[in-house]
């Protein structure tokens, strides 16, 4: 089972870039960051018409995460983090699907640090531990994946005496990262390259991704139950160098199936609209 995220940087602008990547790595389950649109405008029929059952949460202009699948429908369990009422932004989906639980989600940037928004970024990264803590336990492979907006070590950044007073790399932020892999979690890329230069994303500007001059900020974490099945972990740069791309690149890991796993086939989208099994 092969489970990707993608902070896509924008669902509608960037949709070349992302059917032609679903196309070509054909990733089992796929967690998106990063919509930056609302509800109504997300672009589900040409995702369905790939094949995979889709949810989102949008929102306007920023934020907005979702959830792929083209191994069978997807269960939701939860639409945003608890904890905060009042928290209306667009950073959290979690669903079951075929016998593994899947997490995405978007971490808030925090900049500038100190402030109101670096203050949020502690908040929440407290939040999704309290959640996490319920989850970490499970039987079933839970996987949590998405942009975590932190460089949790020195080699997940390029040149990491620049990035001392960044929110992305405070030490706050990395104690707080760390904190969740003491709960139980397992940081799966580096499970299987613990001392390779990988990096998830790099700006656009002064050559950057040509430069390899990047950060890792976009992990998949796994429970104990998920690690136990880990094969793969990899970060697919190829999109990267493509032509009006996302300044990320999509990170995938492949997990041994669960045992009585049944895969179902892709779900298309028939003439009249209505969703068909498609036969592969």
């Amino acid at each position: 089972m092969k489970i990707a995220t993608y902070n896509v940087n924008g669902v509608n602008g960037r949709l070349p870039v992302l059917v032609r990547w679903l196309e070509l790595a054909q990733p089992d389950i796929v967690c998106l960051q990063e919509l930056k649109a609302p509800q109504e405008k997300f672009p589900e029929s040409a995702i369905r018409d790939l094949g995979y059952d889709v949810i989102w949460q949008g929102q306007s202009r920023w934020n907005g995460v979702a959830l792929l699948s083209r191994i069978g429908e997807i269960h939701e369990t939860r639409r945003s983090l608890p904890g905060d009422p009042v928290d209306v932004q667009s950073r959290y989906i979690e669903a079951a699907v075929n016998g593994v639980l899947v997490a995405g989600l978007y971490l808030p940037n925090g900049n500038p640090r100190p402030g109101p928004k670096f203050d949020f970024k502690l908040r929440w990264f407290d939040r999704l531990h309290a959640h996490l803590a319920s989850l970490v336990g499970l039987d079933a492979p839970v996987i949590v994946a998405g942009d975590f907006n932190v460089m949790p070590t020195d080699k997940d950044v390029y040149a990491p005496e620049r990035w001392r007073d960044d929110a992305l790399f405070a030490p706050e932020v990395k104690a707080a990262y760390h904190r969740l892999l003491d709960q139980g979690w397992t940081d799966a890329v580096r499970r299987l390259h613990p001392d390779d230069v990988i990096y998830t994303f790099w700006k656009y500007w002064r050559g950057a991704f040509e430069r390899n001059a990047g950060l890792r900020i976009d992990h998949l974490l796994l429970n104990p139950a998920a690690a136990a099945r880990l094969v793969a972990a990899e970060v697919d740069t190829r999109p990267r160098g493509w032509e009006k791309t996302s300044d990320h690149a999509p990170v995938w890991i492949e997990i041994r199936e669960p045992k009585g796993m049944r895969r179902t086939p892709p779900l298309r989208r028939g003439n009249d609209g209505d969703r068909t099994v498609h036969s592969s």
